[in-house]
């Protein structure tokens, strides 16, 4: 029995609905729908029922005729081993709020080596000040690659997925740009791509004819998927730092494995227990269980005053500051 109830809740994630879900969130949903994924036409009710759920939490009771499969290449097992990750790893972040600046060299580099620009940038810097009375800071903003992540429950079509590794990543082939991820997440660190992204850096040659991947970094964005900070798995693959950690001037952003206790900021490596609890580390919005990978340290014991902005780096501004 066990045997069986699996194989129907496997046969039930290989499954989309044909119109509920296309209606639900619009034309763009349902043109993806149509081009990526192949619809079984049936001219007699099988006598077959499912349950599914609409997107308003609804339960409805469908003929299995009128849901369409998604359809796999050959190579599905092997394209999708990306979805497993490093084994024995789980990668972490931490930001040291009292070190920021506002460089934002942090993001002019992700920018740079993920082609994004302008609005869609997946690293952005906030002014964070809790009241008119308390010291405004510095704060970047990245994907929280969270052990709960709520993106991942609620993508209809399994492009949204949570590595072993703890990154969360996105398959843009298999998005249908529905956002019920950006919905979702509690942080809003993920972008819509509207429109073709106007890439303004010269494109890598040997990126332009490399077959696409989840977690290959360095390539363009897709109009009508849903983007957002993946940890940079190209370059964690070769014992790199994120390019955002080795980017940054003031040594902002740690990155490390959460088992081997150490992150490292490009200039030295620390344990992480220890930097945790001597700088009273915390996550954002923990209380809601999505159990973050990025933990923060407070704005304090600060090595610069705060500015509101500085001059030499007035070509990278802040996305939140007006022009």
């Amino acid at each position: 029995m066990g045997d069986n109830s699996k194989k129907e809740r496997r046969k039930f994630l290989d499954k989309g609905l044909k119109l509920g879900i296309a209606a639900a969130i619009g034309g763009l949903g349902i043109s993806k729908i149509t081009s990526k994924l192949n619809a079984k036409t049936n001219d007699h009710s099988s006598g077959e029922k499912m349950e599914l759920m609409t997107v308003d939490g609804t339960l409805i009771e469908v003929d299995s005729s009128e849901v369409m499969e998604v359809q796999h290449a050959e190579d599905h097992d092997q394209k999708y081993n990306v979805r497993e990750g490093m084994p024995n790893r789980k990668f972490v972040m931490v930001i040291d709020l009292a070190k920021c600046k506002n460089a934002l060299k942090c993001q002019q580099s992700c920018n740079k080596h993920h082609y994004i620009t302008g609005d869609n940038a997946w690293l952005k810097v906030y002014k964070m000040q809790e009241e008119k009375d308390t010291a405004p800071y510095w704060m970047p903003t990245t994907c929280m690659h969270c052990d709960q992540p709520a993106c991942v429950t609620v993508c209809p079509v399994d492009a949204t997925f949570k590595r072993k590794d703890g990154l969360v990543l996105i398959d843009n082939e298999r998005c249908i740009g529905c956002r019920f991820c950006m919905a979702a997440c509690p942080y809003s660190t993920r972008v819509f791509n509207w429109s073709e992204p106007n890439q303004e850096y010269t494109l890598n040659m040997d990126m332009v004819n490399h077959q696409y991947s989840p977690e290959h970094g360095g390539m363009p964005s897709v109009k009508g998927t849903v983007d957002k900070c993946d940890f940079c798995p190209h370059q964690v693959q070769n014992n790199e730092l994120p390019h955002c950690v080795t980017a940054c001037p003031n040594g902002v952003f740690y990155f490390g494995d959460k088992y081997e206790d150490t992150v490292n900021n490009g200039e030295e490596t620390v344990r992480l227990s220890k930097l945790l609890e001597e700088k009273a580390g915390y996550r954002l919005m923990d209380s809601l269980g999505t159990e973050p990978s990025v933990y923060y340290l407070p704005p304090v014991d600060r090595l610069v005053d705060f500015e509101d902005g500085l001059e030499e780096y007035t070509e990278f501004k802040s996305v939140d500051k007006p022009e």
